[in-house]
């Protein structure tokens, strides 16, 4: 049985010409705009580690390197995260000891300025243990600051009664607030003050609102000392909010 092989020979037509034409140029469109993506996430990135490094660099402000140069005639140390100065004696068992009053540094110590001129200064320090979380609290809340560092909400001052409110960016990698859904009810969370004192909360709550939603701002307290800290959730969508109580000592 004879078998003919007719060979098929494809004509190209302009028609054809032009949607290739087009799928070369979409395509180079679409590298075009991966590269740009690809950019601006490498150089955000840049810019948070940049600007988280500021954070650090405050830390290192209120040091225990700083301070000892503020007050060479005594003994600096931390103990549990609180400065303490021991007064010079030559009899260690009868070594009073004070906490240091950062509020009594000077001012040009404490008070920082933004690029754009936004003056702050550090109003605590927040140490979460379990997610390895130790960040300055600045004073006031902008979105320069939240580059920046963690951010005062609300509230009164830090570790007195009522419900001192943290707020503070959520970028999906280690900074910030970014591992704050990791926490659990039973949680302890170490705030520092101006005046040195170190303070532990148990987190007794954790859920997410709308972002018109503040009651968790609320100051009714009945007279207990409370922390909040607050962050995205859901791209942006919604907020994370983690509540905590004083942890009384006996």
């Amino acid at each position: 049985m004879n078998q003919i092989l007719i060979t098929q020979k494809v004509y190209v037509t302009p028609d054809m010409k032009r949607k290739r034409k087009m799928y070369k140029i979409k395509f180079l469109i679409s590298v075009f705009l991966l590269c740009i993506l690809s950019s601006y996430c490498i150089y955000a990135e840049y810019d948070r580690n940049k600007n988280e490094k500021v954070s650090q660099e405050i830390l290192s402000d209120i040091g225990i390197e700083d301070i000892a140069n503020e007050y060479d005639d005594k003994t600096v140390r931390m103990e549990d995260n609180v400065l303490v100065v021991a007064l010079g004696n030559s009899n260690a068992t009868q070594q009073q000891e004070e906490p240091v009053n950062l509020s009594d540094l000077s001012k040009e110590k404490i008070m920082q300025t933004t690029k754009n001129g936004q003056d702050y200064y550090t109003a605590a320090v927040l140490n979460i243990p379990k997610l390895e979380i130790n960040y300055p609290v600045l004073s006031d809340t902008s979105d320069e600051l939240l580059k920046i560092s963690l951010n005062k909400y609300w509230g009164p001052e830090a570790n007195e009664v009522g419900n001192y409110c943290i707020v503070g960016h959520n970028y999906k990698n280690t900074k910030f607030f970014s591992k704050l859904d990791q926490l659990t009810n039973g949680d302890i969370i170490e705030l520092t003050d101006l005046k040195g004192r170190t303070l532990q909360y148990k987190v007794y709550d954790h859920y997410i609102v709308e972002p018109t939603d503040v009651s968790c701002t609320s100051q009714l307290t009945r007279g207990k000392k409370q922390l909040t800290l607050i962050t995205c959730a859901n791209n942006g969508k919604q907020r994370l909010i983690v509540k905590a109580n004083e942890v009384k000592l006996n």
